[in-house]
């Protein structure tokens, strides 16, 4: 381990690293990705062997969270060789974000393999609202997966919901009693402005967490939870259920005073903030030295100077970031 945990230049320790290992998906979600994407070229991907050596290098100087995301992780060829290799490097918490697709034949292996705890989006309980959502996707599918998910035994399930005004928000209460049902915890997320879409309008849609909160009133008192996630969810719990209801909410409460995060996208570009286009170029590095990690490590520690104090998020439907979510992970 490092002598010295990374910290940025407001005294915020960084052990929490994200990375985006495909910007393939098997889904085409609205909020995410335009219908008719153009993926990167393999040579401009990492390879599961340069992510491992990023991976085991952010170890080496403090990380003690890893998530994998997407895209869809779970579509890249060989993922649970590199799910196996991370599993093996004594993180206090392995996490992957998952569409759910391909979970009913790999839950099984992924919790072998090492994986903590999954995220596993839902937005519609609904199947036709749930195929317009995700364009692609199957519904019967993803609650196969949730189920294959519970019955692996991982530490901990998370359902993730993008709620957009109009769209699904009016499922809020399904969604509260389908995760007490099955024992997951849930978090809702406002949309954030990544990508230009023409689908929907993101300012007409957008709901706010507040909004989201006085909607689950009606039906359960929610108390602030205790306790640190080490993401960015603010959790409350409810007096007759175990399960955490969480609320990710970029626009109206930005969690920056306490970003320990930080994500590499599928180029290999360091993103120091979701919402700016602060970036130092990994791969590079990582090409240019491929015996020693010695320049790598010195990159990532200069790097955090680069990580600015907040982003600026607005609600009004403009796009602040041009990037896709599904090239930054969740």
């Amino acid at each position: 381990m490092s002598d010295k945990p990374l910290q940025d230049r407001f005294g915020r320790t960084v052990n929490y690293v994200r990375f985006s290992v495909t910007d393939r998906c098997d889904f085409r979600c609205v909020y995410c990705m335009a219908e008719d994407m153009t993926f990167l070229p393999r040579q401009q991907v990492l390879t599961l062997e340069e992510i491992a050596r990023l991976a085991r290098t952010f170890t080496g100087l403090g990380t003690e969270k890893i998530r994998l995301t997407g895209g869809e992780p779970l579509v890249r060829k060989d993922i649970l060789e590199l799910v196996r290799e991370i599993g093996g490097y004594g993180l206090r918490d392995f996490a992957m974000t998952t569409n759910g697709s391909q979970l009913p034949q790999m839950a099984d292996d992924l919790k072998r393999a090492g994986l903590h705890r999954l995220n596993i989006s839902l937005d519609s309980l609904d199947a036709d609202k749930f195929r317009r959502i995700t364009r692609t996707g199957q519904l019967s599918r993803v609650l196969e997966g949730i189920d294959a998910a519970r019955e692996a035994g991982f530490r901990g399930i998370k359902l993730n919901t993008v709620v957009m005004k109009g769209r699904n928000d009016e499922e809020i209460p399904a969604l509260i009693e389908f995760a007490r049902r099955k024992g997951v915890d849930i978090s809702f997320i406002e949309e954030m402005p990544l990508g230009v879409i023409t689908e929907h309008d993101r300012g007409e849609s957008f709901c706010s967490s507040h909004e989201v909160r006085a909607i689950i009133r009606r039906h359960h008192e929610l108390l602030p939870a205790t306790g640190d996630s080490g993401g960015p969810a603010r959790y409350y719990r409810m007096p007759d259920s175990d399960i955490r209801v969480g609320f990710i909410s970029p626009h109206s409460h930005n969690f920056c005073a306490t970003c320990n995060r930080v994500r590499v996208t599928v180029e290999g570009r360091l993103l120091l903030c979701l919402g700016n286009e602060h970036s130092v170029d990994l791969r590079r590095v990582l090409r240019g030295n491929p015996v020693s990690d010695d320049r790598l490590r010195q990159t990532i520690i200069n790097a955090m100077d680069l990580k600015p104090e907040r982003h600026h998020f607005s609600s009004d439907g403009d796009v602040q970031i041009l990037r896709f979510m599904n090239m930054t992970g969740g």
